[in-house]
């Protein structure tokens, strides 16, 4: 027999990635999902192949110095059925001179850049020839991958769908940001298996780090220290929380991760300037759901940051309200991370599902600033000692906080205040724009005996006063929305619920703050020496916030802390009640005109209302969409915007894919920043 001699070949690029729901980030390449089969048609010159006479064999590599005992290099021959434990090949069909064969991954393979080769032989002769690469990623559909979800809704939401919504706000205010998470954008891939061979542990043994790509748990932790730039590893994003981002971008700024990662790739794996804990989540987000793992972005609301690991955080007020002194352990007003779905193969199996993993900086963990993968069941639990970093994230969404009021002659004195951390866990519900409560995923109800089990088993000792004083209560409310521009009032609402009297003083003090807690100049201020209160009456006491006093101070968080002391006189003790009220931004109004249809061109109508008593200058508006506009959208405004004025704007844009899309728009000026606004858009499929 003559040799068969390969003469072309077909990857069947556009349909395999259809198949392998990959089809969003092009066609020009092969893009699988591992433990999946997927098609390629050889074609050979002169003759055909005959099974018996010609040998057929494929050689896949990955990574630096490919061998077969770590996993990253395989070869196998063709066979009559496929393989269950390693790669397989299988002969689908014949016709003269061409040749259709079924590949298939094991759905345990390392994930990464891949080359295929294929190999023929005759006897003696024998010749390969390469034919091509191809990227394998994580594949949630497949029941033995150790990233398999269930119900195909929430693989939809969590693997494939591009934009959401981030939750921020307050505990008692909370509000949404869209978020362009853009992990099929061109370029995204190969960003992101750059950012996996940018991290030192692949720098420090490439063969020992491409061979441990097959575990999420591992990518997981590579990819929270990767996210921040805190080890000098060439990390993605710079934190900064001190208000002065004017060498960057803010970190309200930000509508999406595609924008960031590109910046990071284009100036040489620098750090992008600047993020805070919902962008290096965020960015954390897009990465893991690039590779395939399911991943979602949630917010804990009043979230502990426990430097001393003693899940007790001691904050000191003066007798006026006034925080005394600074402490390291702060509460965050919300704090943001990722959750990724996953099996822990290294833990019981109690421990599958949902692993909290956090990008943000804050502590180390064996010596690299990560954290992660936490499983969540294990925080419920209060199993502190499984991997990894349980127990920050335990004390994120159980710590303990007194107040100590320090008294004129120094002596400092206990108050009486409820629980106040770890409230309304949020992320996207799926399929949906509705926030959905995941509270009860990290620990059980306050108060239950459960609870209780959970605390002594991780020796947490409860010690703030949960039962309020004989009687007395005091609650902080708003009267009505507090819009920027506006002032308004904050209520102190003060219960006596016993048959006696009481006479009170009652401190009421405002300060801007940051959402970590930081605090800025006072805005509002009150010391009523004598509040009589009279037996089972409400008294309301108002304190109005003035926008003179607080416009100039107010943080791009939009953030007012208020903090009420009661004491009173005859017993000495103090109730403090803390609210953290949320400014609000002018509406951002998004009219689309035109019959929305892919590849048609389409018109958006952007405006918003200046609700300041000065004008806005260098206004801005950012448009971005996955599937509508290509990239990002940057429209400076000529002109100021006198109060009452309406910023306005129409942008045009061809959607390039059909389906139900996010338009998201920020708006910048100089004296309102981070506006965010968003439409979404069903776009038909372009007729046939």
């Amino acid at each position: 027999f003559a040799d068969l001699v390969l003469e072309t070949w077909d990857l069947q690029c556009e349909r395999n990635n259809r198949e392998h729901r990959t089809a969003e980030m092009g066609s020009q390449q092969l893009l699988l999902r591992r433990g999946q089969p997927f098609t390629i048609t050889l074609h050979f010159s002169g003759r055909s192949y005959e099974e018996g006479v010609d040998k057929l064999a494929f050689n896949v590599e990955t990574g630096p110095c490919p061998t077969e005992t770590s996993g990253t290099r395989s070869h196998f021959a063709v066979t009559d059925f496929p393989e269950e434990s390693g790669w397989s090949a299988v002969i689908q069909q014949q016709d003269q001179g061409s040749l259709s064969v079924s590949l298939c991954s094991p759905p345990n393979s390392c994930v990464g850049r891949y080359s295929l080769t294929v190999e023929t032989s005759t006897g003696y002769q024998g010749s390969s020839c390469h034919i091509g690469d191809f990227i394998l990623l994580f594949n949630a559909w497949h029941p033995e991958d150790t990233v398999f979800l269930r119900d195909e809704d929430e693989r939809s939401e969590y693997v494939l769908s591009q934009q959401g919504l981030i939750y921020q706000g307050t505990r008692d205010y909370i509000t949404s940001v869209p978020w362009n998470f853009g992990q099929f954008e061109d370029d995204i891939l190969s960003i992101c298996l750059k950012l996996l061979d940018t991290n030192p542990k692949f720098l420090r043994d490439q063969n020992r780090d491409c061979s441990r790509r097959n575990d999420p748990v591992y990518i997981g932790r590579v990819v929270s220290a990767m996210v921040n730039c805190n080890d000098e590893d060439q990390g993605v994003l710079a934190g900064r929380w001190d208000n002065k981002y004017e060498d960057g971008t803010s970190p309200m700024a930000w509508i999406g991760s595609v924008d960031i990662l590109r910046r990071w790739k284009e100036c040489g794996c620098q750090p992008v300037k600047y993020g805070q804990c919902w962008v290096f989540a965020a960015v954390g987000c897009t990465v893991m759901r690039c590779l395939g793992i399911p991943s979602r972005v949630v917010t804990n609301y009043n979230s502990a940051h426990d430097t001393n690991g003693n899940l007790l955080i001691d904050r000191y007020l003066s007798e006026m309200g006034e925080e005394e002194r600074r402490s390291r352990d702060m509460i965050w007003n919300f704090h943001c991370w990722v959750e990724s779905w996953m099996a822990r193969p290294d833990l019981a199996p109690d421990y599958n599902g949902w692993q909290a993993l956090d990008p943000t900086p804050q502590e180390k963990s064996e010596g690299v600033f990560c954290c992660g993968p936490a499983p969540v069941r294990a925080i419920k639990e209060g199993d502190l000692q499984l991997k990894y970093d349980i127990p920050f994230i335990f004390a994120e969404v159980n710590a303990d906080v007194v107040y100590w009021v320090v008294q004129g002659d120094g002596t400092q004195k206990k108050s009486i205040h409820s629980s106040v951390v770890g409230k309304n866990i949020s992320t996207k519900s799926v399929g949906r724009d509705s926030r959905e409560d995941i509270t009860h995923t990290y620990k059980y109800p306050e108060g239950s005996d459960k609870e209780r089990e959970v605390f002594t088993k991780a020796e947490h000792e409860t010690r703030s006063l949960r039962e309020e004083d004989e009687g007395l209560h005091l609650k902080l409310k708003l009267s009505e929305g507090a819009n920027n521009g506006c002032d308004f009032d904050v209520l102190a609402v003060i219960n006596n619920s016993s048959d006696t009297e009481r006479v009170c003083r009652l401190s009421l003090c405002a300060r801007t703050a940051s959402y970590n807690g930081s605090l800025g100049p006072q805005c509002g201020r009150k010391d009523l020496l004598n509040v009589i209160l009279e037996p089972w009456k409400e008294e309301s006491v108002p304190l109005r916030i003035l926008y003179e006093q607080y416009g100039e101070n107010l943080t791009q968080d939009n953030l007012i802390k208020v903090v009420a002391l009661l004491t009173e006189y005859e017993t000495g003790n103090i109730i403090v009640a803390v609210r953290d009220i949320y400014i609000q931004n002018p509406e951002i109004k998004i009219r689309i005109l035109g019959e929305p249809m892919q590849k048609r061109k389409l018109v958006a109508e952007i405006s918003l209302v200046n609700p300041l008593a000065v004008p806005l200058n260098n206004c801005v508006f950012v448009v971005e969409g996955t599937g509508l506009t290509n990239g990002q959208q940057i429209k400076e405004l000529e002109e100021a915007v006198e109060p009452e004025a309406v910023a306005k704007l129409r942008v045009d844009f061809t959607p390039s894919q059909a389906g139900l899309h996010k338009l998201m728009v920020d708006f910048e000026s100089d004296r309102l920043k981070g506006v965010k606004g968003y439409r979404n858009v069903i776009i038909a499929p372009q007729p046939k």
